[in-house]
């Protein structure tokens, strides 16, 4: 059977496959026989005389057939329940010769949407001229595989991307990583793309406006002006230790004139000593 058409659903939504033929008011379900099959071998639903005879498992809980039109319900739609189904009908007008009354194929496509692409950008480096930053957009719970783009100030950039599960049957979790040397304040977008739907999400890089010296040439003229105050303080020292007590003595010592006649003073023979020698005399 050719495909003639397709049917697309989001994940987790209930969705209708129709199929080819319905049954006119004056016939009945038990005079039919009817197949829903995927991928022309594995058979998901199958009824006959009225009476569902077949059910996959992996379809259980979640399918069921209209009874006139025989339209496939499924819910919740899953991502592996994308691919072709094909309905065939048959009419019981002898169970030895049933003819066919239909034999149609039709295509599920299943998506699901992204969330809001989110970007993260962390500073590496920074100087007087620049900053340096990793730029990260993420994006999870979307199929199918996405593609992610970028624009830096509306000039396009070229992402460096990585997708989990890389499986094709399962949501994506898309991350984008790109290394950008910032010279002025610039707006940067992230859009991720899937199944026919953009979604979009725009920052502010800055620059930063402090100019920080690396910490090597920062280590170095620590050490030299610690260096210059230790050698001030020395010099400070020792200039004091050399001049302060002639100053000192300068200030509290007495003139020479007094000194020698203290030391004239200090000289004399002391009275107590004359009389003594006059007791002797006599």
């Amino acid at each position: 059977a050719l495909e003639k058409k397709v049917i697309k659903s989001k994940l987790g939504e209930k969705v209708g496959l129709p199929c080819c033929h319905e049954i006119p008011s004056s016939d009945s379900l038990h005079n039919y026989r009817v197949y829903w099959q995927k991928n022309t071998m594995e058979v998901v639903l199958a009824y006959a005389e009225g009476k569902e005879i077949s059910k996959h498992k992996r379809y259980e809980n979640r399918t069921e057939m209209n009874d006139r039109n025989f339209t496939l319900w499924i819910s919740p739609v899953e991502i592996p329940d994308s691919g072709p189904y094909q309905c065939v009908v048959q009419h019981l007008k002898s169970s030895q010769n049933p003819s066919v009354m239909c034999d149609e194929t039709v295509t599920l496509f299943v998506g699901a949407d992204f969330s809001e692409p989110n970007i993260t950008a962390e500073v590496t480096a920074v100087s007087c001229e620049s900053t340096e930053m990793v730029v990260r957009c993420s994006s999870y719970g979307g199929f199918p595989k996405p593609e992610m783009s970028g624009a830096l100030n509306n000039e396009s950039v070229v992402w460096n991307v990585s997708w989990v599960p890389e499986s094709s049957l399962s949501p994506y979790n898309v991350t984008g990583k790109l290394q950008l040397n910032v010279t002025k304040d610039v707006s940067f977008t992230c859009s991720v793309e899937s199944n026919g739907l953009t979604k979009s999400t725009s920052l502010l890089l800055k620059k930063a406006n402090d100019c920080v010296l690396p910490p090597m040439l920062l280590s170095y003229n620590v050490i030299t002006a610690s260096s210059i105050i230790i050698i001030i303080f020395l010099l400070a020292i020792t200039l004091a230790a050399r001049y302060l007590p002639r100053h000192v003595c300068s200030r509290y010592c007495k003139p020479q004139d007094s000194v020698d006649e203290a030391v004239k003073e200090c000289t004399k023979t002391p009275m107590s000593s004359k009389v003594t020698s006059e007791t002797s005399a006599v």
